[in-house]
C-alpha cells in the first residue's frame, strides 16, 4: 500500500510491527522479506517514487576532510536509493575481511563469513548473478592463473553484473509497494529519534515533511536503512535524551567513516599489452552475467607485507595527459553531473548498455589493433580498502537543513596504511613481471609522495574518487565501547533498534557493498522473526 505523505492527512501516531527507515536496496529487501509473516510493516522513504531537488536538498552537506563528491550526488534520496544509478558489480566479502589482521588496527567483525552464507545466497537470488559457486571453475581460470602469476602472492576473484536496470525502482517493486502488510510512505522524512527516558527502547520516530505534516511512528522494531551518512546523522542528532546521541554513549557514531579510494597504480611497458589486458577483461559466459576478474594480494602476502586488501584491475586507455575521452565525458555526465531524473537516467542506461554490447562483441578486436597506437597505455587501476581510521568521520554540521534537521559534514581521512598498500603492492607486482617477462610496473609519482592525500583524477574511471561506498560509521562490534550495533545489528543497549546496511561494516574489504547490505538484511529478517516467535512463548 502506498501513502504521500505529502499530500495524505496522516494520523499523529502510526503503529507498525517494524518500522524501516530508508527505501533503498537494505530497505526493501527487509520488507520483502517480512512480508506475509504477519507483521505491519511500515517502509518510509525520504524522497518521492522518483528524483526530486527538495528532497535531494535534505542531503546538502559540507566536506570537510578529504576531497569527496557532493554528498547530495553521492545518494539519492528517492525510491530504490542509489542503486537507480547502481553499475550492478556484485561480490561477497573475502573470509580474510571477517577476520581480526593483527596488522589492521580496528580490524575484525563480530561474526564470520559463514553466517552470512545463507544471506548470501538468498542476495545472489534476489539479483539475478548465479549461485555464489557457479562458474568457479571457469572463473579460475582468468585473471591471474591465466598470467602464471605467483599463486603465493597473487589470486584473482570476480565481479558479476547484475544487468537489470533500476532493480529497486519503484516500477520494478511493485510487489512491494501493492502488498497488503507494507505500508510505504514516500515523502515521509526521520527527523529524529525518541528514546524512553530509561533508555532501554524507543518511544517513537518522528516524521516531517516541508509542507508541515508530521507523525509520530511507534513499532515493536525500528530499522534505520538510510545509508552510511544518514543513519550516523539521525543517530547524532536524536540527543534529547542521550546528550550525545542515541547509541552514542561511547563516542563511536560517526566515526571510520570508509570509502574504497579510486586511483591509478602505475602503467606496465610490456611487449605483450594484450595478454595483460585480455586476462582481465570483462567477459560474457553462455547462460551467465557478465563477469569481470579482479586481482588482489592474498592473504599470505598482505600479513607479510602488512597491507589491505586491495583489488587492482588492468586498462587500456589513452595516455591520461590527454584528459578525459570524450565518451567517458558523456558517460560521468549522464551518470553523475545531470540531475539524476528518469528521462537522465534513462540516457544513462541505454549508454552503459552499449558499452556492454561494445566490451562483449567489439573490444576485444579492437583493442589489439590500439594497442599499436603511440598514445596508448596499459595502466594498472587501484579499487582500494580503507583502513578503519576513528578520525574519519561523519559529523553534525551547525547548519539546519529545511526540516530543522542539523546538517552532516563528512571529514574523510586516509591515513598512512592506506598509501603503504599501494606502494607494496606496486612493488609487489613489479617483482612478478619482471620475474615472468611479462614487463615492468612504472609506479605513480604521486605513491611516493610524503602527502596522504590521493589525487584526483577523472581518467582513472567513472568515480575518479571511490565508489560512492559510505561504511562503517554505526559499526557492528562485540562491545560498545568500540562499535554502535551488535553481531544482529541492534544497537548495543536498545532491544528494538536495529541499523542496516555498510555502515555496519567494521572493514569494507575491496568488494562493492550491495551484495554484503542484501545478505545482512536476510540475516537481520531471519533474526526478527526469531525474536518475535520467542518474544510470543515468553507470553503463552
Amino acid at each position: 500500500m502506498l501513502t504521500d505523505f505529502a499530500q495524505a492527512r496522516a494520523p499523529r501516531t502510526a503503529q507498525a510491527d517494524v518500522c524501516i527507515i530508508g527505501a533503498g536496496a537494505a530497505g526493501i529487501t527487509l520488507a520483502r522479506g517480512l512480508s506475509g509473516q504477519g507483521l505491519r510493516i511500515l517502509l518510509l522513504e525520504s524522497g518521492g517514487l522518483d528524483y526530486g531537488p527538495e528532497s535531494a536538498a535534505l542531503g546538502v552537506g559540507e566536506n570537510i576532510g578529504a576531497a569527496y563528491y557532493p554528498l547530495e550526488d553521492s545518494r539519492l534520496r528517492f525510491f530504490g536509493g542509489t542503486t537507480n544509478i547502481w553499475g550492478g558489480r556484485c561480490a561477497p566479502l573475502d573470509d580474510i575481511d571477517f577476520q581480526a589482521r593483527g596488522w589492521v588496527a580496528h580490524s575484525g567483525w563480530p561474526i564470520d563469513g559463514g553466517e552470512l552464507a545463507e544471506g548470501y545466497s538468498a542476495a545472489h537470488r534476489d539479483l539475478g548473478v548465479g549461485a555464489p559457486d557457479s562458474g568457479a571453475k571457469e572463473e579460475g581460470q582468468w585473471g591471474a592463473a591465466a598470467l602464471s602469476l605467483d599463486a603465493d602472492r597473487f589470486m584473482s576473484r570476480c565481479w558479476r553484473f547484475d544487468t537489470q536496470r533500476e532493480r529497486f525502482h519503484a516500477k520494478r517493486t511493485q510487489d512491494v509497494l501493492k502488498a497488503p502488510d507494507i505500508e510505504t510512505l514516500i515523502n515521509a522524512t526521520a527527523v529524529g529519534i525518541r528514546a524512553h527516558p530509561n533508555r532501554s527502547g524507543l518511544d517513537h520516530v518522528l516524521v516531517r515533511h516541508a509542507g508541515g505534516q508530521a507523525a509520530k511512528i511507534k513499532a515493536n522494531s525500528y530499522v534505520l536503512a538510510c545509508g552510511g551518512i544518514e543513519n550516523a546523522r539521525l543517530l547524532l542528532a536524536s540527543n534529547d535524551v542521550e546528550p550525545l546521541g542515541i547509541g552514542n554513549g561511547h563516542d563511536q557514531v560517526g566515526r571510520f567513516f570508509m570509502e574504497h579510494p579510486h586511483g591509478r597504480l602505475g602503467r606496465i611497458r610490456t611487449r605483450n599489452p594484450y595478454r595483460l589486458w585480455n586476462a582481465f577483461r570483462m567477459r560474457f559466459p553462455q547462460g551467465s552475467v557478465p563477469v569481470a576478474p579482479v586481482l588482489l594480494p592474498t592473504p599470505a602476502l598482505q600479513r607479510e607485507r602488512d597491507i589491505l586488501n586491495t583489488a587492482l584491475t588492468f586498462k587500456w586507455q589513452r595516455n591520461p595527459a590527454a584528459g578525459v575521452p570524450r565518451a567517458r565525458q558523456v558517460y560521468q555526465a549522464l551518470k553523475h553531473q545531470l540531475a539524476p531524473g528518469r528521462g537522465n537516467r534513462q540516457l544513462w542506461h541505454a549508454y552503459r548498455g552499449l558499452r556492454f554490447a561494445y566490451a562483449r562483441s567489439l573490444r576485444p578486436l579492437l583493442t589489439r589493433g590500439l594497442m599499436q597506437l603511440q598514445d596508448f597505455q596499459l595502466s594498472v587501476m587501484i579499487r582500494a580498502e580503507q583502513a578503519p581510521n576513528p578520525a574519519s568521520r561523519v559529523v553534525l554540521s551547525t547548519a539546519k537543513d529545511e526540516l530543522g534537521c542539523p546538517k552532516a559534514n563528512l571529514d574523510w581521512r586516509l591515513g598512512e596504511q592506506d598509501k603503504h598498500t599501494l606502494r607494496e603492492l606496486a612493488r609487489a607486482l613489479n617483482d612478478e613481471l619482471v620475474r615472468l617477462d611479462l614487463g615492468a610496473l612504472e609506479p605513480s609519482p604521486w605513491l611516493e609522495e610524503p602527502s596522504l592525500d590521493w589525487p584526483v583524477d577523472g581518467t582513472v574511471g567513472n568515480h575518479p574518487i571511490g565508489g560512492y561506498h559510505h561504511a562503517g560509521t554505526t559499526r557492528m562490534s562485540a562491545s560498545p565501547t568500540n562499535g554502535v550495533v551488535d553481531r544482529n545489528c541492534a544497537v548495543h543497549g536498545y532491544h528494538d533498534l536495529y541499523i542496516l546496511g555498510s555502515s555496519v561494516f567494521p572493514t569494507a574489504g575491496w568488494a562493492n557493498p550491495t551484495l554484503t547490505i542484501l545478505a545482512l538484511a536476510h540475516r537481520l529478517k531471519a533474526h526478527l522473526l526469531a525474536k518475535r516467535t520467542a518474544d510470543h512463548h515468553q507470553v503463552k
